[in-house]
């Protein structure tokens, strides 16, 4: 016993004996998770879902689409990709999936070839495997019949072409030639398909959809023949006409034959590639980059050409330099973004003066595409670019007049006499008085309630280096010869003399018929004429001084009247003294002033809580920067206005 109780409590338990506290219990053992895996051989309880969403909670992983879509799919439960979606938000306008998708599951039910490729997951969504070159395939061939009448016949080992993507091209040939005009729907266009392929796709829907005549070359003897079968089952050889040419050639050999004939464009999706390797993205594609989704099954002749497309296109440079107005639009179609730029200054080398580029999205894929013309009465569209930047809604140039500021503002504009009270008539005031000082054009425009609306138009940039003006015209006029006092005194007096003279001699003579019919004595001639001469004379002068005096006192008054009381008022611009210094070309041709402007914006002057908040809208001109220079100047003027 003593043994025992000389002994240390056992382990995990207290004794008495023990001055410390208890340990704290051990923290009870985790809960045994579930495991998302069912074992081998278990069974699906019933009332369970295999998707996650029944009432066992077993979670599954959904099985995932093969390949990448060039649409977002309809009749799926599921979103498309979000990169996919972004792309065919920036189809063309007038491309009729941009807005209507396929239904791949109404594409199934009704064409028996077409379901076949068609996979359902257990999510409901149809996919389709377009790694799959016979499931590629069968799309193609559904929707040019289900969409556009057309039935083809496309080899496996041949380029197998996207719908969505022609469609763009032929959208956009559209938007060169004008096709959309009323005037110009019923005119007969012709076009020249460079290597149309074995689908002859471009010819086809061309000639479909617009009445298009096609001269569609080829230099594979499989896609040729391949071409002039689809041509003909489409009852299409009207209007299209396929030709074998030789390799290389282009167009200068395509058009010997027909050398009468002036075509309205060309269309070309040449080789993309100049290597088994650069096809194969080895040494081209950036390894960050995913693999491509889709499968390629494009012949040699299709897919690589040497030098790439980049020395393809080229050559049809070259060409265009020979035909020049034989094609209204030369146009080529680029796999590779970086192919651009090189392209587009090859062109300006060239001096070629009508030069325009694209961009063709749809699903998961991006291309580019470059026209150039030798004609100067062709209507060039604009880069897309160009264009979101244009609709892109702009965000207003801004600042704000704080409650404080205004009221110091109608304090200043009280003292001037002029009978502005609320806040906004009074920042209106003191804008339109910096405006009218810089002599920028402005109107008041209806507008919303609480608020006044400016439209301005500036003709000249009179609002940037005004300090630098203002010393130099200060420098001028200190520099500007000045007469003598003693000088501008015997001017005054031989004046007075003049005068005198002559109202004695009216007096003697009081002949006013003859003297206004220039009857007068040789004498008096002589005498009136030297008189005349220094009158002249010293009222020139006088008049030189007196000019010189006004700009000094108009200066002087224009900086008392800004409040530029401290030591750098002189540094400060000073927007009256700078609207006197306009050019007196601008003030004799006001014709030529209302034409030319360098921007027009529309000034807004609403109320912001107990602040004042102007805003400047861009309307058009030539630089944007331009507004703002105007609208930092202005503000600046304002603050300067309070401080002084």
């Amino acid at each position: 016993m003593e043994a025992e109780s000389s002994s240390s409590p056992p382990s995990g338990r207290w004794s008495e004996r023990d001055t410390s506290p208890p340990p704290p219990p051990p923290p009870p053992p985790p809960p045994a998770r579930r495991a998302l895996v069912r074992p081998k051989g278990a069974a699906v309880r019933a009332g369970s879902s295999v998707c996650g969403g029944g009432g066992g909670g077993k979670a599954v992983r959904r099985p995932r689409a093969t390949g990448g879509s060039s649409f977002p799919l309809r009749g799926s439960n599921l979103p498309p990709p979000a990169a996919a979606m972004a792309l065919n938000k920036s189809m063309h306008a007038r491309n009729r999936y941009k807005d209507k998708p396929p239904d791949f599951a109404y594409l199934a039910a009704k064409y028996p070839e077409f379901q076949q490729h068609v996979q359902t997951t257990l999510a409901g969504r149809v996919s389709l495997n377009f790694k799959d070159p016979e499931a590629v395939r069968a799309l193609t061939c559904t929707l040019l019949k289900e969409d556009f009448g057309l039935t083809i016949d496309i080899p496996v080992e041949r380029l197998i072409p996207t719908v969505p993507l022609r469609l763009n091209y032929i959208h956009w040939v559209e938007d060169l030639i004008g096709h959309q005009d009323a005037a110009e729907k019923h005119v007969l266009r012709r076009g020249i398909d460079i290597g149309t392929g074995a689908s002859c796709i471009y010819p086809l829907l061309g000639a479909t959809l617009n009445g298009w005549y096609f001269l569609a070359t080829e230099v594979d003897d499989m896609c040729f023949n391949y071409a002039k079968k689809n041509v003909e089952q489409n009852n299409l050889s009207d209007l299209i006409k396929v030709v074998k040419v030789p390799q290389k050639t282009l167009l200068m050999d395509a058009l010997k034959e027909e050398s009468e004939i002036v075509y309205d464009f060309c269309m070309c999706n040449p080789p993309f590639f100049a290597n088994q390797l650069e096809a194969k993205g080895v040494n081209s594609r950036n390894p960050r980059r995913p693999p491509p989704s889709s499968v390629n099954t494009g012949g040699i002749t299709e897919i690589m050409a040497e030098g790439g497309e980049l020395e393809f296109v080229k050559r049809i440079i070259h060409d265009s330099l020979q035909l020049k107005k034989r094609l209204r639009w030369y146009s080529c179609m680029l796999g590779k973004k970086c192919s651009l730029a090189p392209l587009k200054e090859e062109l300006r080398i060239q001096g070629v003066p009508k030069v325009t580029y694209t961009e063709f999205c749809q699903g998961r894929t991006m291309r580019w595409a470059l026209a150039w013309s030798f004609y100067d009465d062709v209507q060039v569209p604009s880069p897309p670019s160009k264009r979101r930047k244009l609709e892109k809604p702009r965000k207003p140039i801004t600042f704000m007049v704080l409650a404080s500021t205004v009221k110091e503002l109608s304090v200043k504009a009280a003292a001037m006499g002029w009978g502005a009270v609320e806040a906004i008539a009074v920042v209106r005031a003191w804008v339109e008085k910096i405006l009218t000082d810089l002599k920028v054009q402005h109107k008041r425009v209806p507008c919303g309630k609480d608020e006044v609306s400016l439209f301005v138009t500036a003709i000249e940039n009179s609002w940037i280096h005004l300090r630098r003006k203002k010393r130099e015209r200060i420098r001028q006029l200190r520099e500007l010869p000045r007469a003598s006092e003693d000088t501008l005194q015997a001017m005054e007096e031989e004046k007075t003399s003049q005068k005198s003279v002559s109202n004695n001699s009216d007096s003697e003579n009081p002949k006013t018929e003859d003297s206004e019919m220039g009857f007068v004595a040789p004498d008096e001639d002589v005498h009136l004429t030297t008189g005349d001469e220094l009158t002249e004379e010293s009222a020139a002068k006088e008049e030189h001084s007196e000019h010189v005096k006004e700009e000094e006192t108009e200066a002087k008054q224009a900086e008392t009247s800004l409040g530029k009381g401290s030591s750098n008022a002189k540094e400060e611009p000073c927007p009256s003294e700078e609207a006197s210094n306009v050019t007196v070309a601008k003030e004799q041709s006001p014709k030529e002033t209302n034409r030319c402007f360098l921007f027009k914006c529309l000034m807004n002057v609403k109320k912001d809580g107990n602040d004042v908040l102007v805003e400047m809208h861009w309307v058009e001109g030539q630089n944007r920067d331009l507004m703002n220079q105007l609208c930092t100047y202005v503000r600046n003027q304002i603050l300067r206005l309070v401080a002084s």
